[in-house]
Parts: structure tokens; C-alpha cells; sequence
């Protein structure tokens, strides 16, 4: 079982109690290498490349976008699509896929 505590047990005497030594934060000298690169505008990746992909979503492409578009509704978005009962956001956001 558990010890017992005792009122006399020196309790945290591991610890320092002194004061914590300040350090002079003037003295600290900065690296002189930096820890990254710059590169100019002109080297970076252009975002207008061709890319080859396929036309159809793949099902998990298209769980992220039903999903994600369920969640606005749900939040009251603007529906793009005529309702016809449908309160379902998941249902209505299906709806809206396939009118696209």
C-alpha cells in the first residue's frame, strides 16, 4: 500500500528555492548563419502548369466536397438549387452536385 504522509517529511527538497539566474539578454549574440533561404519571385514554382489528372472525382474527393458542403448548409449557406422538401443537408448538397 501507499505511505503514509508525515507533517514532519521534508516535502520538495529537491527543489532549488534561490532565485533564478537572469540572463543578460544584450550578451546573447545572434547566430551568424541564417536558418533558411530567400528566394526571389522569379525562382519560385509557376502555379499555371498543365497538369494531367482524369475527369471524374474519386469517392473520397467527392465525400470532401459533399461533406463540406453539407456542413454550409447546415450553417444556413445559400442553396444553389430548387428544394423540393428536401431538409437533409447531405441530400440537398447531393443535389447541388449533381446539377453541376
Amino acid at each position: 500500500m501507499a505511505e503514509e504522509y508525515e507533517p514532519d517529511d521534508a516535502v520538495g527538497e529537491d527543489f532549488d528555492d534561490g532565485e533564478p539566474e537572469e540572463e543578460n539578454l544584450d550578451e546573447i549574440e545572434p547566430p551568424e548563419e541564417e536558418n533558411f533561404e530567400v528566394i526571389p519571385a522569379s525562382e519560385q514554382p509557376q502555379s499555371n502548369q498543365k497538369r494531367i489528372t482524369t475527369p471524374f472525382m474519386t469517392k473520397y474527393e467527392r465525400a470532401r466536397v459533399l461533406g463540406t458542403r453539407a456542413l454550409q448548409i447546415a450553417m444556413n449557406a445559400p442553396v444553389t438549387v430548387e428544394l423540393e422538401g428536401e431538409t437533409d443537408p447531405l441530400q440537398i448538397a447531393m443535389k447541388e452536385l449533381n446539377s453541376v
